[in-house]
């Protein structure tokens, strides 16, 4: 449903977005993250006929985004990161004016206007004028503008901004009850929602694209053990790298003759009472031992600080599971 292709954007002398290519599949929602001017909300613009591109090819719906702009739009509900709305309107004659935009048949227009209205949470305000509106309502009519002719396609900038909780959690129930009827492109700088709402992740910084991957394979990729042990640095790394299960270890030096070390396993299994006997077993001191699932968060920092930095090293890790194998010691004794 959308296809890009070697996209680039100049800016006189700056380049906004480098030469980048993805694709959408017909039903998936899609998060487009990045930190602040990474060139997500240039592509979106470019996705959606406001901006031209410098060159490269992009096709939405099948249709160029260049040469086919009006079959673009007719296929596309657009939310710009700033809601262009018409304040001296109430909130029904704008949302039926739009659906008049953009060829909603007449018959069909009430219809359409209810479920949006249902839909966003608006039906309360309907009659009033969207210049007395909180910025949370005004957002919620500008997602109801995106969907009130039913288009195949959403692109949707910073959806939930400036929604309070109770809000946000009821948009991102509506966006994944769209999944499958229509393709979503979502930004947010929230990751926790894109965990919650979409199926894949598109990370750009820079211009560039880092990473691109459905959530499920981020999920699966293989844990790591955190460890840090007062004992002699060479003696508690070679303990480490013989343990049965362990692929490769990082290692840290800290203070008060404590190391951390970085344990990566060969396989899924879990290590941690492995490694808490063996150390154990040496009499050292185990001051932590946790296991790391890797979660959206970890990877959009690692990317980011990487393309910063020659190095990288999370202050801390996202999620850590409780130390078991030192708390089961602990109750043994």
């Amino acid at each position: 449903m959308i296809q890009v292709d070697n996209l680039s954007k100049f800016f006189g002398p700056v380049m906004a977005v480098d030469h980048i290519s993805f694709e959408v599949g017909k039903g998936e929602i899609v998060g487009f993250l990045g930190p602040n001017g990474a060139g997500k909300t240039t592509t979106m613009r470019i996705l959606t006929s406001y901006l031209p591109a410098t060159s490269g090819i992009v096709k939405v719906a099948g249709f160029d985004v260049m040469n086919q702009s009006l079959d673009v739009r007719k296929n596309i509900g657009y939310l710009p990161d700033t809601v262009p709305l018409y304040p001296e309107m109430r909130v029904e004659e704008y949302l039926t004016y739009r659906a008049k935009l953009k060829g909603v048949d007449r018959k069909e227009r009430p219809k359409r206007l209810e479920t949006v209205l249902e839909h966003f949470r608006v039906r309360e305000v309907r009659r009033r004028l969207i210049g007395t509106l909180s910025h949370g309502y005004r957002q919620r009519v500008g997602l109801a503008d995106a969907l009130i002719h039913d288009p195949p396609i959403l692109i949707l900038d910073e959806p939930t901004g400036g929604l309070d909780p109770l809000q946000i959690r009821e948009t991102l129930k509506t966006i994944r009850n769209l999944k499958g009827k229509h393709t979503i492109l979502l930004s947010t700088h929230i990751l926790s929602q894109v965990e919650d709402a979409c199926d894949r992740v598109i990370i750009i910084n820079r211009g560039r694209i880092g990473l691109d991957k459905k959530l499920d394979d981020l999920a699966k990729e293989r844990a790591t053990f955190m460890v840090e042990v007062r004992g002699p640095k060479d003696q508690v790394a070679h303990v480490l790298e013989t343990t049965d299960g362990v692929d490769e270890i990082k290692a840290e030096a800290l203070s008060d003759g404590i190391t951390s070390f970085e344990v990566h396993p060969k396989t899924d299994d879990d290590l941690r009472e492995a490694l808490f006997s063996r150390i154990a077993k040496n009499g050292w001191t185990i001051r932590r031992l946790d296991l790391v699932r890797r979660r959206l968060e970890y990877h959009f920092v690692n990317l980011v600080v990487h393309d910063q930095t020659t190095s990288f090293k999370p202050e801390k890790e996202p999620v850590t599971e409780p130390n078991t194998a030192v708390q089961a010691a602990k109750n043994g004794a």
